[in-house]
């Protein structure tokens, strides 16, 4: 009985975490902290998951929290590639149109 109160305050606890990383998520400002906030949330699910199995005793929930972590694992890849593909192509679109126009860059970032 008082492992089953100590697993419904954790979960309890990982839902307000998981609220907390989402807002983050959303807000941002930059993208690695999104990235960072959606791999950790990952990390919470696969967590509650544990939790749960161990709170209902059923080890097939085990096999469905190695197999989230595999494609959450997969999720922070491709979303961090296609974040570089972004900055690549912003970088390149930046250099170009520095040499069209011949002008430096402004400390501020303003050209």
């Amino acid at each position: 009985m008082v492992y089953h109160t100590i697993y419904i305050a954790m979960l309890i606890l990982l839902s307000f975490m998981l609220l907390a990383c989402l807002i983050r998520a959303v807000k941002g400002p930059l993208i690695a902290d999104r990235l960072m906030a959606v791999n950790m949330m990952g990390t919470m699910v696969m967590v509650m998951i544990a939790v749960l199995a161990l709170m209902l005793q059923q080890g097939y929930l085990v096999d469905i929290c190695l197999i989230y972590a595999m494609i959450s694992f997969l999720a922070v890849v491709v979303l961090s590639k296609v974040y570089i593909g972004i900055y690549e192509e912003k970088q390149r679109e930046k250099k170009s149109h520095k040499e069209e126009t011949g002008k430096e860059d402004l400390p501020d970032g303003n050209a």
